[in-house]
């Protein structure tokens, strides 16, 4: 009887997906939950990863002509009460600020809400900021030489979720919100696809990350907006995960806040808006498109450490291997690579099982052997220890970056090939039924849209737990995707 091999993590991917997701964040060091119901803590490790993103993607936004701004985290319920379709889509989601002071409970019972300072106007942790930057345009946009707006923010939104997950699904999470104004729907429409367009971009060129780009049916539609496209992701349990989203809201928040503009005739019209973003959930979708039993596997252009440098000390010349080691690490940081000497004070073997565990693309490892012969070993993450090369030091460091391109090269055809794998064709919501029927199935069905007026189609779709994703650009919009997602 065959041993089972020794994993970092536990359980397995196939064990347990769910709790294999849970303890890779931990042994990654990437957050943890907070004492705030439903939030997370992001800790350094995994903010860096994010970083990473907003460093990237914020360029790319400025070279398309958006602009930074903020917006108060605080929106009067009015604000929303004044948008029925979008207040009724988050009302259920929203937090509420009642009061402006706390004082001592009567009862000895800690604090209490002081019943004197309830506010006149009642204010919600903004869930999304359509409504408060709508008003704001209002103000801005006087004429059509105002436009196109082009606005974002970087920030964190509050969403109270009854059942979270790390990343995932937290009632406090991270994301860009993107809302422009254009003086027509061509406008509006070629914004949301040229965004569209641009975290594919992003997601494939610097996540390793691909899907199917389409539009929202109707019932998984933004609420208040025309038309919402979307990429949709398929992770190793099959499941989709909705990558990011670009709404093209129309007329609608400009006729509730009054966002018009004078046209060049000396007519009036109303703005065309959209809105967009992608959040800190792509941080999961990493982890569980890439990761494997050992932990995380970090697409090299956005991980936060790309080389890690492991001395191998004996006591025996220790010093000149450590300067071995700094020379390498400066030698690559000068072709800005991001490189690091691990000079911690701790096992070899910790240091290499704390790098593989953290999903560090090539891990290096010099001993005195190394140093003597002016060489290097090193292992790629994404292959293990089959990948082990020794060589000569100046080859390697020439050729580093070429090796960090070929794994993210690697990663993203893997992930390109295990969602054409797991898409399956049918023709019918019986193929539907039969495909997904008592969780044997999993990853994306693709049937033709008539079958969404199928009249048993909610009713099934509700009873195995699955939902539309997308109709995909790659079909002319002509078949849905249907899939149990996150």
């Amino acid at each position: 009887m065959s041993q089972k091999a020794k994993t970092a993590i536990t359980p397995t991917r196939a064990e347990n997906f769910p709790e294999w997701y849970q303890q890779v964040i931990k042994a990654a060091d990437l957050a943890e939950s907070s004492p705030t119901r439903g939030c997370m803590t992001v800790k350094p490790y995994g903010w860096a990863i994010w970083e990473n993103m907003v460093g990237i993607f914020d360029l790319w936004l400025k070279e398309y002509g958006v602009q930074n701004c903020s917006f108060p985290m605080l929106i009067p319920v009015s604000f929303l009460s004044k948008e029925a379709e979008h207040v009724e889509g988050f009302a259920k989601e929203c937090a509420v600020v009642t009061h402006h002071r706390l004082e001592a409970d009567p009862d000895g019972n800690g604090l209490r809400p002081a019943p004197e300072a309830e506010l006149e106007e009642k204010y919600v942790v903004r869930p999304t900021s359509e409504t408060i930057i709508g008003d704001a345009m209002a103000r801005w946009i006087q004429s059509y030489r105002d436009l196109p707006l082009k606005l974002n923010q970087w920030c964190s939104v509050l969403r109270w979720e009854m059942r979270t997950r790390i990343f995932l699904r937290t009632g406090e999470f991270f994301w860009h919100e993107g809302h422009n104004a254009f003086a027509d729907h061509e406008g509006a429409k070629g914004d949301c696809l040229h965004v569209l367009n641009l975290y594919e971009k992003f997601f494939t060129e610097y996540l390793a990350v691909d899907g199917y780009m389409g539009v929202k049916t109707p019932d998984e539609r933004f609420p208040g907006a025309n038309e919402t496209y979307c990429i949709e992701t398929m992770m190793q349990d099959g499941k989709g995960l909705q990558a990011c989203t670009t709404h093209d809201l129309g007329t609608n928040f400009s006729k509730t806040f009054d966002i018009k503009y004078q046209t060049k005739d000396g007519g009036e019209a109303l703005c065309h808006t959209t809105s967009w973003a992608f959040t800190t959930r792509m941080i999961g979708a990493l982890i569980m498109m890439h990761g494997d039993d050992d932990g995380m596997i970090m697409p090299p252009r956005i991980a936060p450490q790309q080389v890690v440098i492991l001395p191998v000390l004996k006591g025996d010349n220790d010093a000149g291997i450590m300067a071995y080691c700094s020379e390498i690490a400066a030698q690559l940081k000068e072709k800005g690579i991001r490189a690091k000497v691990d000079e911690r004070e701790m096992r070899t073997p910790d240091k290499m099982w704390d790098a593989i565990k953290k999903g560090i693309p090539l891990r290096v490892e010099v001993g005195g052997r190394e140093m003597e012969e002016g060489v290097v070993t090193y292992v790629r993450r994404d292959l293990g220890r089959e990948s082990k090369t020794t060589q000569a030091r100046e080859e390697f460091v020439a050729g580093a970056i070429g090796v960090l391109d070929a794994i993210h090269d690697d990663m993203l055809a893997r992930v390109r090939s295990f969602r054409d794998v797991n898409t399956h064709e049918g023709q019918s919501l019986g193929d539907v039924i039969a495909h997904f029927d008592k969780n044997k199935g999993t990853g994306f069905m693709k049937v033709p849209v008539a079958v969404l007026k199928d009249s048993a189609f909610a009713a099934v779709t509700k009873d195995l737990s699955l939902t539309t994703r997308c109709m995909p650009f790659v079909d002319d919009g002509q078949t849905v995707l249907i899939a149990k997602a996150y």
